[in-house]
């Protein structure tokens, strides 16, 4: 089925009188979705900011052990993915499972505390954490894209988008708030995060609708459909291009870490560098969403992974100081606010309505599967050969990432049809 035929008719697009092209306005479920992430995001961004320093400076881990936990952080659980996104499918509760997911990961915000200072407790708590949002994301972007017309899925990615990192924006900021209050103590900045994501969970069980409406009877699926998803070409090749570019991209805490030893910065400045990415992405993520929904979805990836490139060649090049970091850090919110929502988007049209979840899951995992490889080897290399020619060869992954990316997805993506659950 394709995505186009979802409750959606001709006429949501059209003229407002004056012969202009009028857009529909996006639906609510867009906004309440957006408003959940925002306030998760305030919660997961407090600890994200300050694990690079808690995990490298407090327990003292080497760049490898960092970079496994860090791949952990993304990679570790993301078969769970797949799973939540087939529950989901299968019983048509998107909202359901998607909230035991914030549930989870709100609770093991508490479980950093439990953990001390113990890497192995540690990282058990960021997997459990970790496999909170794998339940959740896949059933979130689905609602997303069952809630809003083809030719707007740019817009509406964009727009969720762009409150979550608004949340990102505001994370570090409370982070380092807490820290000065609290007499630089992790534990407190644990507490208030936990207590954050409660309320993005109450808010979710609030606002948020399931899209029942707009699908099928239940019982409708099969573990075959679900296979069948990657016997379609367009589907097989998306996957390909997600593992290859989660492959070919280094995790924030690395380029964070690298920034702050190049220019010596302070630790109580380190927070802030997240801020400045998120600021990046917050002021662009729906202006390029909506610009993928015009000039095409695959141009505006592929230009977020160029400014990757940049972002790993100015760690080590001629400009310092301050412009070296707005100039970082403006690249790299570049970046995300061209990558992350666009490839949902890209993926959506693709999948039929029925697997809706479960294909956004496939494609999310392979992804996230693919990041924690790249992690452990960037960690790897950073060790072995230093850390500027691991970072060179993470530029010279991307630049292979995205040719091999723009050969796979360059034919036009046809959807898959509802066969696949037969």
């Amino acid at each position: 089925m394709y995505l186009s035929t979802i409750g959606w008719s001709k006429g949501a697009v059209g003229s407002d009188g004056s012969g202009r092209r009028r857009l529909p306005a996006l639906s609510v479920n867009v906004f309440a979705l957006g408003a959940v992430s925002l306030v998760t995001d305030i919660s997961a961004e407090m600890v994200t900011a300050v694990l690079p320093l808690y995990l490298i400076l407090g327990l003292q881990l080497s760049p490898m052990a960092y970079g496994v936990i860090d791949g952990t952080y993304t990679g570790a659980t993301a078969l769970l993915r797949i799973v939540g996104g087939y529950v989901a499918d299968r019983t048509r509760s998107r909202k359901a499972v998607a909230g035991m997911g914030y549930a989870l990961s709100a609770v093991a915000k508490l479980g950093l505390l439990a953990a001390g200072r113990s890497a192995a407790a540690v990282g058990l708590v960021i997997a459990v954490d970790r496999t909170g949002k794998g339940l959740r994301t896949a059933p979130r972007d689905a609602l997303i894209t069952l809630s809003t017309p083809p030719e707007t899925l740019g817009r509406a990615f964009g727009v969720h988008r762009a409150m979550d990192s608004l949340g990102a924006f505001l994370g570090p900021l409370l982070a380092l708030a807490v820290l000065a209050a609290a007499g630089q103590s992790f534990d407190a900045v644990f507490v208030t995060s936990f207590c954050v994501a409660v309320l993005g969970v109450v808010l979710l069980v609030l606002f948020v609708r399931d899209r029942r409406d707009l699908q099928p009877a239940a019982g409708t699926l099969s573990p075959r459909g679900v296979v069948s998803l990657l016997r379609s070409a367009p589907v097989r090749n998306l996957v390909l291009a997600a593992c290859l570019l989660g492959l070919a991209t280094v995790g924030d805490g690395f380029v964070y870490l690298l920034l702050q030893r190049r220019e010596e910065l302070s630790t109580g400045w380190f927070p802030l560098l997240a801020v400045g990415t998120n600021l990046g992405y917050l002021l662009l993520a729906a202006p390029l969403g909506a610009l993928a929904d015009r000039v095409g979805r695959l141009p505006v990836m592929l230009g977020g992974y160029t400014a990757l490139i940049a972002v790993y060649l100015l760690l080590f090049g001629p400009l310092g100081g301050w412009p070296l970091i707005v100039l970082t850090l403006g690249l790299y919110g570049v970046f995300y606010a061209a990558t992350d929502g666009v490839l949902m988007a890209l993926a959506g049209p693709l999948l039929p309505e029925q697997l809706r979840t479960t294909g956004i899951a496939v494609v999310q995992t392979g992804q996230a599967l693919a990041y924690l490889v790249s992690s452990v080897l960037f960690g790897m290399a950073w060790q072995a050969w230093g850390p500027v020619t691991a970072s060179r060869m993470a530029a010279a992954a991307v630049v292979v990432a995205i040719t091999a990316t723009a050969v796979l997805l360059a034919r036009r993506p046809t959807a898959v049809t509802q066969e696949v659950s037969r």
